[in-house]
């Protein structure tokens, strides 16, 4: 049990014995720091986990309640759903951007998209559809967008016919779409460890248990996939091949091979995550292209290379699926943006996204560089020296911890992104942080590693 965890626990253990009962007044997080032992930052998130449940009301000035409405029966929550809601935080301040340096930022700064001028889309440059403009659109997606991505996955050596490709509205939707269609509560499922933690909360929501696969260097842990998959049989493993979230990590070749060879051996789905792919080498091993969409579903995003604010992903699978995971979306969000994939589909059209792209990888590798190169100053140890993706899995000071270390940047208004929170089971074997090269040559975040480091 975490030490958030500990807090909640005796949260309610105080509910329930009626020491606060509906509409008291609890602990100031001051006084349950002290009564805990515990840092008010660990108290403060506990506190906005059972708020964001439903489990305690914040009052302004006033302190944090229970709620009046709140049944004893019913305050223990289901381990899954705390899980899930353990990613809230950083989640958090990556929407809603409080910190001053964002060392932790999961996207590039603003600068870095450039300003692409999008326009509503007119309609001149394509054959009318039967969708209006201003409809719902078609299900599948934009027609003219997925025939462009089809001959995008061709340069990648993915056969997909515009038929296996269903547009999403983000890397994010697509996961919960194949998540919802694949999954039942119960069912196993590996992941990369470290790896991508919004997916991990998705999964904990419906009640999947996780099971993490150690990441190396040129990909996952061969050896760790086959024991874990012989012993809980799962249904899908989520991997991300290239340009790997968090360790900034590439798959080899040869792992790629091997890691189809278990999932036909094993009988698992794998579903390879792709943000990167289009500053990426199209000749770089990707799953998709190995196995031709048979056993892999792939799922690509302009999120991480041109706008988040977009909301324009896709996934490209079997055909069979396909129109199951279309039915699906229909009947959740009747259609993903039509208005967003014409106007990305126009951006595309006209040259300006080929020419961001040039931008876009020239800016990643003058910043990895140079990111490299401050990490050396520091004494700070990397996982690997990445190519063509925004992140580091850089290692901490030997004695220094994750928690200590996110505390004391907070206070100077510095976003870490701690390692724990990349890792299925939140525990990590070495400590670490997530860097965002585009952030780090911040001469605040230099100096208060310099400073730390002493």
């Amino acid at each position: 049990m975490t030490r958030i965890e500990r807090v909640i626990q005796r949260i309610h253990r105080g509910m329930a014995d009626g020491i606060w009962p509906p509409g008291a007044r609890i602990w100031s997080i001051r006084t349950a720091a002290v009564e805990l032992g515990l840092s008010k930052n660990t108290v403060a998130e506990a506190y906005d986990r059972m708020v964001a449940l439903g489990q305690l009301e914040a009052r302004v000035g006033s302190g944090y309640y229970v709620p009046v409405s709140t049944r004893r029966e019913r305050l223990p929550k289901a381990l899954s759903v705390a899980q899930a809601v353990d990613a809230v935080s950083l989640l958090r301040e990556q929407l809603v951007r409080q910190y001053e340096v964002r060392v932790g930022e999961g996207r590039p700064p603003h600068d870095w998209a450039g300003t692409p001028e999008f326009r509503p889309p007119s309609g001149s440059r394509r054959p009318r559809e039967d969708n209006e403009v201003h409809g719902y659109g078609n299900p599948w997606g934009f027609a003219p967008l997925r025939e462009y991505l089809a001959r995008h996955l061709a340069d990648l050596r993915i056969q997909a016919e515009p038929e296996q490709i269903l547009t999403t509205m983000g890397a994010n939707h697509a996961l919960d779409l194949i998540a919802r269609q694949l999954l039942e509560p119960g069912d196993t499922v590996l992941v990369d460890s470290p790896g991508y933690y919004p997916l991990f909360a998705k999964l904990h929501l419906i009640g999947v248990q996780i099971i993490g696969v150690r990441r190396l260097i040129d990909g996952p842990d061969i050896e760790d996939l086959n024991a874990k998959a012989a012993r809980y049989r799962p249904k899908l493993f989520f991997t991300q091949s290239q340009a790997h979230n968090p360790t900034g990590g590439s798959m080899s070749l040869p792992t790629g091979h091997r890691i189809l060879l278990a999932a036909a051996q094993h009988r698992f789905q794998v579903v390879e995550e792709d943000p990167f792919a289009d500053i990426l080498p199209a000749d770089a091993p990707r799953l998709a292209s190995l196995d031709q969409l048979e056993r892999v579903i792939y799922v690509g995003t302009f999120s991480k290379t041109l706008s988040a604010g977009l909301r324009v992903g896709y996934l490209a699978c079997h055909s069979t699926l396909a129109r199951s995971l279309c039915d699906l979306k229909m009947l959740t969000i009747a259609s993903s943006g039509d208005i967003a994939e014409r106007m990305l589909y126009d951006f595309i059209a006209c040259g300006h996204y080929l020419k961001h792209l040039r931008k876009l990888r020239a800016q990643v590798a003058q910043a990895t560089e140079q990111s490299l190169q401050i990490l050396r100053d520091l004494e700070l140890d990397v996982f690997c020296e990445p190519s063509g993706c925004f992140y580091l899995w850089v290692y901490l000071h030997p004695g220094d911890h994750e928690e200590r270390l996110v505390r004391e940047a907070s206070e100077r208004s510095i976003f870490i992104a701690p390692g724990r929170l990349f890792m299925p089971d939140r525990t990590s074997m070495r400590p670490a942080m997530r860097l965002n090269i585009a952030y780090a040559a911040h001469p605040k975040f230099i100096e208060f590693m310099r400073h730390r480091g002493r």
